[in-house]
């Protein structure tokens, strides 16, 4: 049982193959998915639980343990993260076809943020024992999607890199 199990108000829809559809369309059109076929997104869906939570629900608790990553098919969530006083900072917004939690998928570290309900959402999860699963039963779909997901954490640490640089850069023209 993964973690995602334990949040209140969560209610299970049951495994991804009868949301393939669902999840197909939405990630047929996002970059992450982009080079697999058919039946391997098919393939990928049958190791995926689907879940909806309502407005409100903190799907993901910055500092919790985590072991899934979630497919966002409906609906938003925002995605916030504690400052130095421990006031919550709104980092991002993100809608159908965003991923999130992919972090805590690979390491197992504690989340970095927490990912709260704008509207009620409804969201495929793969957890650690369904990737191993993948990676087990389906290497060719485990080892596209370790690199797919490799490729878009290399993306994002290239962005916040970039982000990073500025600020030292705005930082170093102030003291100037």
């Amino acid at each position: 049982m993964s973690s995602i199990d334990h949040i209140p108000n969560v209610e299970f829809l049951g495994d991804g193959l009868p949301f393939v559809g669902r999840i197909r369309e939405i990630i047929e059109v996002i970059q992450l998915f982009e080079d697999f076929e058919p039946d391997e997104l098919e393939g990928l869906a049958r190791y995926m639980r689907c879940y909806r939570a309502p407005l409100g629900t903190e799907i993901i608790c910055e500092g919790d343990a985590g072991d899934f990553m979630l497919l966002l098919l409906d609906g938003s969530v925002e995605i916030v993260k504690k400052d130095i006083r421990g006031l919550a900072q709104i980092m991002a917004t993100a809608g159908p076809g965003k991923t999130l939690g992919e972090m805590s998928l690979i390491d197992g570290e504690p989340r970095f943020a927490s990912c709260v309900a704008l509207d009620s959402v409804a969201f495929a999860v793969l957890d650690r024992e369904g990737l191993s699963r993948i990676i087990t039963e389906e290497p060719r779909i485990g080892v596209k999607l370790l690199m797919e997901l490799l490729m878009l954490l290399n993306q994002r640490l290239r962005s916040v890199s970039k982000q990073l640089m500025d600020c030292v850069e705005a930082r170093r023209s102030r003291i100037r």
